[in-house]
């Protein structure tokens, strides 16, 4: 009898647990649905610009209609819109995405086929790097209305980001055909930068340049990969051309900043690179600006500013994921970034641990591979990266860093055909790929 007792008490008290959370996950929910997500003030200079003021005017516009009517989809889009450019102004991207995805939801709700509504919630998980999730919602848009060209665009980043690269092609070229624009050429120039073509990704890059507004953050953001391409090829006069004239046009535009800082690295002026840096890292969240100022940092003698940089990237990053755990509308799969952040603070353990949580989530994404190999080549672990930097390679990617590394990784594994021919290939484009990278090779040359 007592038995029985007891099992009923434990039954209730289950009971009572269950209740208990399925309460607090429904409060949590309707917090969610109830909350208003204001714009976040800008950093720097870029709080004061009058293009600020517009944007912040627009929002409280679209604030007020959505007050009179919860359930007015044409404003919760521009909403959305609003939210997923002002991610790319601010870097602010957690933040944003989540105030993105309740627009969006908000509309699928009403209307679970709207377009614009897949669009943009695939566009979100791509900016969360949930890219088999972005590449299904844009698969699901052009089932929708397969007459439009930009989903064609998500969809050729979704299938880059899984590895499927001769899909990406052949969204890339339906692309194309539909409106020739500077969102199809400059993810042309991506493709073609990805099956080694400099030349012809130059070529296409440029096309997208000239076809967008000048000033615009998007014609400046590829006015910046122009350049960037140019640097992996040597070409350092016209990279910096091309940042000093997106700066002309966008003035204290961070990429463009981040640009020259590079340049100034590649003639060994550290000093100028870090003010650049430091300068281009005050007007907006990037912790890619982060990581390169660790290692000037390191090479300037300021070894404690590296290491407190170091881990506060690491904490950052963290913390997105951390967020994803709880909460799959907001958060940002950042294991790769993560391997590279512990491979700086020389934790090669914790650097594996999420190199292969990436490869496992896209084991044929190339840029996943690179990342396992050379964690692998830093824990001595040569014959295990060799695999993956084959994989890497797969596509005749002509990155200098790629070649580099893939260089290094045949020389340890005894391939010292492969790896003169990456090496020579490499050095053949005078690109800068990092100092200590670039150490390594040089006396590897003078080995072979």
């Amino acid at each position: 009898m007592k038995k029985s007792y007891v099992y009923i008490a434990c039954l209730i008290v289950f009971l009572l647990a269950i209740v208990a959370i399925v309460v607090k996950y429904n409060n949590s929910e309707k917090e969610k649905e109830s909350m208003v997500y204001e714009l976040l003030p800008r950093k720097g200079a870029a709080n004061e610009s009058k293009e600020w003021k517009e944007v912040q005017k627009k929002a409280g516009v679209l604030f007020e209609a959505l007050k009179q009517d919860p359930n007015d989809i044409n404003a919760s889009l521009k909403l959305a819109a609003l939210y997923i450019q002002e991610a790319r102004e601010s870097g602010n991207y957690m933040y944003y995405d989540r105030a993105a995805m309740k627009s969006v939801n908000t509309v699928l709700k009403i209307d679970s086929l709207n377009f614009n509504g897949l669009v943009f919630k695939s566009l979100i998980y791509l900016s969360q790097h949930h890219f088999a999730e972005g590449l299904a919602a844009a698969q699901k848009a052009r089932s929708v209305n397969p007459y439009n060209a930009y989903v064609y665009g998500l969809m050729v980043d979704g299938n880059v980001e899984m590895g499927n690269y001769d899909s990406a092609v052949a969204d890339a070229d339906k692309m194309v055909s539909i409106r020739p624009d500077l969102t199809s050429y400059s993810r042309v120039s991506y493709l073609r930068e990805i099956f080694g073509n400099y030349k012809s990704s130059i070529e296409a890059m440029k096309m997208a340049a000239e076809a967008g507004g000048q000033g615009d953050e998007h014609t400046e953001w590829t006015r910046v990969q122009l350049a960037s391409l140019y640097e992996k090829t040597g070409d350092y006069k016209t990279a910096e051309n091309l940042y000093r004239q997106s700066l002309s046009m966008r003035p204290n535009y961070p990429y463009a900043l981040a640009g020259l800082a590079r340049v100034a690295v590649a003639a060994n002026d550290n000093k100028k690179a870090i003010e650049l840096y430091e300068k281009a890292d005050g007007l907006i969240n990037d912790n890619s600006m982060k990581e390169e100022l660790v290692d000037l940092y390191r090479q300037s003698g300021q070894d404690k500013k590296a290491t407190d940089l170091a881990k506060q990237i690491i904490e950052d990053l963290s913390k997105d994921a951390e967020a994803g755990d709880k909460d799959e509308s907001i958060g940002h799969y950042a294991d790769r970034e993560l391997a590279y952040a512990y491979l700086k603070v020389n934790n090669v353990d914790k650097a594996l641990e999420h190199a292969l949580l990436e490869y496992n989530r896209r084991p044929e994404n190339i840029d996943a591979n690179e990342t396992v190999a050379w964690v692998y080549y830093s824990k001595g672990e040569y014959s295990k990266a060799l695999p993956y930097i084959k994989t890497a390679l797969k596509t005749n990617s002509k990155n200098p860093v790629l070649l580099s590394r893939a260089g290094m990784i045949f020389l340890k594994s005894g391939e010292k055909e492969m790896a003169k021919n990456m090496l020579q290939q490499a050095s053949g484009t005078n690109s800068y790929v990092g100092y200590t990278l670039k150490a390594e090779t040089t006396t590897a040359m003078q080995s072979l």
